[in-house]
């Protein structure tokens, strides 16, 4: 009778299976590796995102009580240049009358210039206030049209529905005369 089995046994036959199957899983695993890359790649940011993850801002041109908006990560910031008015009325107000409390002085770094994400807190609206010739609401911040709330010259929520004040970015004074958001 012939022997079924390959030279070598039952050992030999055993070892060859276990390396076909070892070898189609590797090759298997590599494959979707190389399929799933583009997928899982695709999350990182973009790089026009990454380029802008700072930006730099020189306060020199901009006057007394004027402001100016500037783009950092899709999102527009408000820089404002503010008056001893605007610095004494956001200093005067009592925390007890903010919905949301917070001293002037813990949201700038000068009192003179405030910085601010310029997106009401209430569905994400820009509100006005930028421009001279906007409302600037009951508070002479900014005024969000879209649902009524009313923002007062720190950028703090004082009327409607928005929960929270306007928030402050990271930024640094890298000369007296610019900034760096980011």
């Amino acid at each position: 009778m012939a022997n079924s089995l390959p030279p070598g046994g039952a050992a030999d036959a055993a070892t060859r299976r276990d390396f076909l199957s070892l070898t189609t899983t590797a090759v298997a695993a590599v494959g979707v590796a190389a399929f799933a890359w583009p997928f899982i790649h695709s999350m990182n940011p973009a790089a026009d995102t990454l380029a802008v993850a700072s930006t730099e801002v020189d306060l020199a041109p901009i006057a007394e009580g004027m402001a100016i908006t500037v783009m950092f990560r899709g999102k527009p910031v408000f820089v404002r240049h503010r008056t001893a008015e605007d610095i004494r009325l956001a200093r005067e107000t009592p925390l007890s009358a903010l919905p949301d409390p917070q001293r002037d002085e813990d949201r700038v770094q000068k009192p003179e210039w405030l910085i601010m994400v310029g997106i009401c807190t209430h569905l994400g609206c820009v509100p006005l206030g930028q421009r001279p010739s906007d409302n600037k609401g009951e508070f002479g911040g900014w005024f969000c049209p879209c649902h009524g709330s009313h923002y007062d010259t720190s950028g703090r929520i004082r009327r409607g529905p928005a929960p929270r004040n306007l928030e402050i970015p990271p930024y640094t004074f890298t000369s007296d005369t610019s900034i760096r958001i980011g």
